[in-house]
């Protein structure tokens, strides 16, 4: 009897797969300078799952304007800060730091994260204006930080520091802005980044499962009849052909699983809430802990609870969404799974 033939079990897409190096994704590719100046990104931490009963607005969509029950993913959002302003010039061998600034009067329990040191902050922005004159400077970024301090259900009180791109405009209104936001303390919320209708781009740390076998990490099937009489049915027949002599890297074998950095592409994001006091009348009913600024994004997330999730603007949406200024939600369930 012939052998059927099948796609093979796993995708090697994200190989290898190794534990993530650090809980704070990563963000190598950022949106275009098509919009108004201001900070691309933004980072909050995951509180759980409910569901919501909203109003399909989805153009040609079968079911448009009708009420319909969504899940939806939580996410605290409490401000973040602006540690520094990072300049950028192009070399033959990509983007190199050129010099940086760090703000005045920091927070508190930054220095809990990093060590900002005795710098000369006169001296790097008069260096970051003459690289703008002399067109050198290629790119400007925010070394901002969240405060999990300010949110009750995380138990932490060392600061998560990432690197965030300022976009839109010209370069010199990216160094404007850059500055004046430090000068101001640095503070943003996530109003200032994403409005409720838009499309973002999340990426989280998935949740560690430690060491697995290939059925649960590549999806292989059990062995069957006599092959399962041979003593395991939950590891692979064989590792490979007799040449080459070595064991390829296509073959599923136990190993890490979970904890990796994933992204997803084009989350909508149903509400963006920054009061610290939302009523019924906002939709939204007392999800467990969540006091204070919030976000509903459409679907899952990667990540367990209280993980750091990161949010930029889509770099490539399938759609334009209908931007609303109402949050156009009717009510939402009690689960909190």
């Amino acid at each position: 009897m012939p052998q059927p033939s099948r796609p093979r079990k796993g995708s090697m897409g994200f190989s290898p797969r190794v534990r993530a190096a650090r809980e704070v994704p990563t963000v190598s590719t950022w949106p275009g300078d098509d919009g108004p100046v201001g900070v691309q990104g933004f980072a909050g931490y995951k509180a759980g799952m409910t569901h919501v009963v909203m109003i399909n607005d989805q153009p040609d969509s079968p079911r448009e304007g009708t009420e319909e029950t969504v899940p939806v993913t939580v996410v605290e959002t409490p401000p973040m800060r602006a540690a520094a302003l990072r300049a950028y010039e192009q070399t033959p061998y990509g983007l190199r730091p050129m010099t940086e600034v760090w703000a005045a009067d920091a927070h508190e329990d930054l220095s809990r994260a990093v060590d900002t040191g005795d710098g000369d902050p006169e001296g790097a922005e008069a260096q970051m204006r003459e690289a703008l004159d002399s067109g050198d400077l290629a790119d400007l970024r925010l070394v901002t930080h969240t405060v999990p301090r300010e949110v009750p259900s995380v138990p932490r009180k060392k600061p998560d520091l990432m690197e965030t791109r300022v976009g839109g405009g010209s370069v010199e209104e990216r160094l404007e802005y850059g500055l004046d936001l430090l000068d101001d303390g640095g503070e943003h919320s996530v109003t200032d980044v994403f409005r409720a209708g838009e499309y973002a781009d999340a990426a989280a740390v998935t949740k560690g499962q430690g060491t697995q076998g290939p059925v649960k990490r590549w999806g292989v099937q059990k062995r069957k009849g006599k092959h399962a009489r041979q003593g395991w049915r939950r590891r692979i027949g064989n590792l490979g052909p007799w040449n080459p002599s070595r064991v390829r890297s296509t073959v599923p074998q136990q190993g890490q699983t979970g904890y990796h950095q994933r992204t997803e592409l084009n989350k909508r994001l149903i509400a963006v809430e920054d009061e610290e006091s939302v009523t019924p009348d906002g939709g939204f009913v007392n999800y467990g802990e969540v006091e204070g600024p919030y976000m509903l994004v459409k679907g899952s997330l990667p990540g367990p609870k209280q993980r750091l999730v990161r949010f930029r603007p889509a770099v490539r949406p399938n759609d334009q969404p209908r931007l609303d200024p109402e949050v156009r939600y009717v009510s939402t369930g009690s689960d909190q799974g």
